[in-house]
């Protein structure tokens, strides 16, 4: 029986639950394939506890709609019996399905249905089947957190899925029992950035409403000792002590909105550095596990002894592959994907766009959704008439705010190599996922931004010169 056949014997068997999710499926997968829980977890990044849990309430719910006991290792015995007794079963009533089946074949549409509905926006739910984890971060990631006092960096390009990690690894760590702090520095007001004071303030109420503690900052906060010995002692002396025992992971997203404003960064990037330093010293810090999430590389001037961005771990995520790109589509429904001729045409795909996982998620959405053939897909795709429009439209207006920046991207897309550019305007260009970086040498990310903004931001000026040039218009 082919792995297709077991998810979708399994979603027959048992139409009156919640659709699987994708752990249930990974741990029925790899089950399958007579991988252990020990495997499964360093494959997915989830807990090995976790993962064995979710097997054996899947096997107790087969078990009892069934009728017969299921365990990972009678999986093959169990579900062969069941093929063939299918099988037995259509040949007697071919005329008419069981209503078994019926209302199995039901559950997978309304699914489908309600799946192609939710367009790719923002981070993936963490029961999603369109995660695709990407080892062995995911694993590296959960793995840190449990690591008393560490700082741990999350890097990539804007909507390569950081978000959908980070969901992940605080899911991980609630598992564990720890506390748990999500703060996103998108959401703060403009007026919280206006002095390093009311930064921290505002930093302080926000992790203690999420501990459910009751924000004392008065008691702490001592203006000769200045904010940010105040706001250490205040973790110290408050947060720290006065929760359990269990550890905090502090997961801050979006930090690349504090280097907009480097006079508040050149104090709190420091703080965040000293504050892991102390785990090697104080012992109440330990309990204290950093997460530093961001899009770009710091481009404000520290002392290299000050920066916490050169200490703990750093994780960088990386583009989809071939094959994640495959097990994608195939979560989409696109079965056509399983076929070895058609993974050519999923390789264009992942060609022209780099691998980037929001933009192979919108183009498995709009092949899911439309039924458009892909290469029809692909030779409009930098096109006005493309499924990207709206999105490269948005990063052309973003560039055109910035008059250094529509400089940089014109010697990039001018060129098939690299090329130097300014530090500043070469780590923006990468927080926007249009350039690769190593140092200060640039290049394109994906063929889709080389196609679109060499036609924006060269053609079109070459073909404006050249009318210019002509002779009505002297």
């Amino acid at each position: 029986m082919i792995v297709d056949e077991l998810l979708k014997s399994v979603e027959q068997i048992l139409p009156e639950r919640q659709p699987l999710g994708y752990v249930q499926r990974f741990v029925l997968h790899q089950s399958w394939l007579g991988k252990t829980y020990g495997e499964m977890a360093k494959d997915s990044g989830y807990g090995a506890d976790y993962i064995k849990e979710i097997g054996s309430q899947l096997w107790q719910d087969l078990s009892e709609a069934l009728g017969q006991r299921v365990t990972k290792k009678n999986l093959h015995l169990v579900f062969n019996k069941v093929q063939q007794n299918s099988k037995h079963l259509k040949r007697n009533l071919p005329q008419k399905k069981s209503l078994l089946v019926e209302s199995a074949d039901k559950l997978s549409l309304d699914l489908i249905s309600k799946e192609k509905m939710d367009f790719p926006s923002g981070p993936v739910p963490v029961n999603s089947p369109f995660y695709i984890p990407r080892p062995p971060l995911e694993e590296l990631i959960c793995n840190e957190i449990m690591q008393p006092g560490c700082l741990l960096r999350i890097k990539a390009p804007k909507k390569m899925g950081k978000s959908s990690v980070l969901h992940r690894m605080i899911a991980h760590a609630k598992q564990q029992g720890y506390h748990t702090v999500y703060l996103d520095f998108q959401e703060a007001d403009e007026e919280v950035f206006a002095s390093l004071d009311k930064f921290l303030r505002w930093f302080c109420v926000i992790v203690s409403q999420q501990l459910n503690l009751f924000p004392s900052l008065d008691d702490f906060w001592d203006a000769d000792m200045g904010s940010k010995v105040s706001c250490k002692i205040y973790f110290e002396a408050y947060i720290l002590q006065y929760i359990d025992n269990h550890p905090v992971v502090l997961a801050l997203n979006e930090v690349n909105r504090i280097f907009e404003h480097p006079k508040i960064a050149q104090d709190v990037l420091p703080m965040l550095r000293c504050w892991h330093e102390q785990s090697k010293q104080n012992q109440i810090w330990e309990k204290l596990r950093i997460v530093v999430v961001h899009s770009t590389e710091i481009y404000i001037p520290l002392n290299i002894n000050q920066s916490p961005f050169n200490v703990g771990v750093t994780v960088t995520l990386t583009p989809f592959t071939l094959e994640q790109v495959q097990t994608l589509a195939l979560h989409y429904g696109l079965d056509w994907a399983a076929n070895e001729e058609n993974l050519k045409l999923l390789a264009s795909l992942q060609a022209m766009v780099g691998g980037h996982p929001y933009l192979v998620n919108l183009a498995l959405y709009h092949l899911r959704q439309s039924k458009m053939p892909l290469e029809e897909l692909l030779q409009t795709a930098s096109t006005p008439a493309g499924i990207y429009s709206q999105h490269l439209r948005e990063l052309l207006t973003l560039l055109q705010k910035e008059p250094q920046l529509i400089s940089a991207m014109q010697q990039v897309v001018a060129v098939n190599e690299r090329v130097e550019l300014d530090a500043i305007a070469a780590y923006k260009l990468e927080s926007m996922g249009l350039v690769q970086l190593e140092g200060n040498q640039a290049r394109v990310s994906c063929e889709l931004y080389r196609l679109y903004f060499h036609q924006q931001l060269i053609s079109k000026n070459s073909t404006k010169l050249f009318v210019n040039l002509l002779p009505e218009n002297n």
